[in-house]
């Protein structure tokens, strides 16, 4: 079947200008562009005045088990997203065996315990194909996953042998296709994992290309160390480097972007290293004892034993109770939050620089998710680069496509050109923006009119037509992603 976009720009990804043409796609490949015919073709989509860029990729998601459970994917497919990385954050669906256990915090933002019911990488795999979701889904191996499989507890460092066990896992991901290795050392479960641990664990992505993801140590105040840690890892590992979400949480460390992001380029001058993060002065996860300080307003989404209290302030219900706030968030556990933590100077810095891509880290189980889930890409598109004039367009897409695709080693999409994957989204640069809030948070964006996932089209005119192009990726080889030129805006 062929489907011709005609008269539209181009952005191709590579961050040069736009350019007037008409895109053919055939199948599942874009099959040719050409410039743009006088009259529009017999049949074709109108794409005068829009825009066309290739599907954006997703680089930091929790969408494991609902590619499974919900592969519809509309908080993604809404916005444009094509591709989605799972397993972040040391927690992913592919390496924890058995079901009905208890879950670990934080692997309890994938799903319920009983979703769990693949004993490895492969399993998975097979069942997101199975399942034909909407977008592509890339996936890591996640440490703290394999950790609740190997380990009897998690408040300790692991034993050689537990270790050696954990690096077989790895091996056998990478093997089965997985794109890399991530942690999350901030978290309670994985925080006892000494450094040798990971590198231990790590040694498995030698040779492979794959990387090492890491939600760092600590986003606060000793988050250079968390940094030099990461750097460390990666380097010792041969493995490129990605930063997750990377922020200054808490007002303490408002205004040291500029000092984090000087260590990132330091390390990025002998070693592959980049980061990604999203569009907000707010963080979500669980509800977290440690984060609860007086300088940081607290919203909690979701609570197990008070579920009354979902979209209240944390300071609000102490108040109602008559205790103070870290006694109210023991007593909600366990429960979800979104945390006001940052100052929009460090996202602008962190989002215009050069190794950022774009990462929504939504939380897609959380029953009143951070609007980041719904609303990161247009975002971007609407208020940083229409209404701020933060990026410029081809640099924006740039960051939520080709640097992503170079960094993950994805070789035939994050581009506008023949013979690549037609993954693919027309929106209107005039109009397309953000509609999630914290107080209405599942709501579609405006301005995204087309979708195309491996050539299906999964949006139509604006409209969700139900049709699932997606698959899963397997790494393909062992290719490293090259440190990125200057990109400014």
């Amino acid at each position: 079947m062929q489907t011709i976009i005609a008269g539209v720009t181009i952005y191709d990804g590579s961050g040069a200008a736009g350019y007037c043409a008409d895109v053919t796609i055939m199948g599942d490949r874009i099959a040719s562009i050409n410039p743009a015919s006088a009259a529009l073709p017999d049949g074709a989509i109108d794409g005068r005045g829009l825009a066309l860029a290739p599907g954006f990729i997703d680089a930091h998601t929790h969408d494991d088990l609902v590619a499974i459970t919900a592969p519809a994917m509309l908080p993604k497919i809404t916005q444009g997203v094509t591709t989605v990385v799972v397993g972040n954050c040391g927690i992913s669906a592919g390496a924890r065996r058995g079901t009905g256990a208890t879950l670990p915090d934080p692997m309890i933002l994938l799903g319920d315990a009983q979703d769990f019911r693949y004993d490895s990488f492969a399993a998975y795999a097979e069942a997101v194909d199975a399942a034909g979701p909407a977008t592509n889904v890339v996936a890591l191996v996640g440490h703290t996953a394999m950790r609740a499989r190997h380990l009897d507890r998690l408040d300790r460092d692991a034993t050689e042998a537990e270790r050696l066990a954990m690096r077989a896992d790895l091996a056998e991901a990478l093997a089965s296709g997985a794109f890399g290795f991530s942690t999350g050392l901030a978290y309670a479960n994985a925080a006892s994992a000494s450094t040798q641990e990971v590198a231990a664990i790590a040694e498995a992505l030698r040779n492979t290309g794959a990387l090492y993801a890491t939600h760092l140590r600590s986003e606060s105040a000793a988050i250079l160390e968390a940094i030099d840690e990461a750097v460390a890892i990666a380097r010792d590992a041969a493995a490129p480097l990605v930063v997750s979400h990377l922020k200054c949480a808490g007002a303490p460390q408002h205004g040291r972007s500029g000092e984090i992001l000087a260590r990132l380029d330091a390390a990025a001058q002998v070693q592959p290293v980049g980061c990604d993060c999203y569009p907000y002065t707010a963080s979500s996860s669980t509800l977290d004892l440690k984060q609860v300080v007086p300088e940081t307003p607290i919203m909690v989404t979701w609570s197990d034993p008070e579920p009354e209290q979902a979209g209240r302030m944390l300071g609000d219900i102490a108040d109602d109770w008559g205790v103070a706030p870290v006694e109210a968030a023991r007593r909600l556990q366990p429960a979800g939050a979104v945390y006001h933590c940052m100052d929009e100077r460090d996202v602008d810095r962190i989002l215009a620089h050069r190794l950022t891509m774009i990462g929504s880290d939504g939380l897609p189980c959380d029953p009143r998710p951070h609007p980041r889930l719904w609303g990161s890409f247009p975002r971007v598109l609407g208020y940083y680069v229409r209404t701020r004039g933060l990026l410029t367009l081809p640099v924006a897409i740039r960051k939520m496509t080709g640097l992503a695709a170079d960094r993950l080693g994805l070789v035939d999409r994050g581009y506008v050109r023949p013979g690549l994957a037609a993954d693919l989204v027309l929106f209107d640069p005039e109009r397309i923006a953000d509609r999630a809030s914290y107080d209405d948070p599942q709501q579609p964006a405006d301005g995204v009119l087309g979708v195309w996932v491996n050539g299906v089209a999964a949006l139509a005119g604006g409209a969700v037509t139900g049709a699932r192009g997606g698959r899963m990726l397997r790494r393909p080889g062992t290719k490293n992603f090259q440190l990125e030129g200057p990109i400014v805006s």
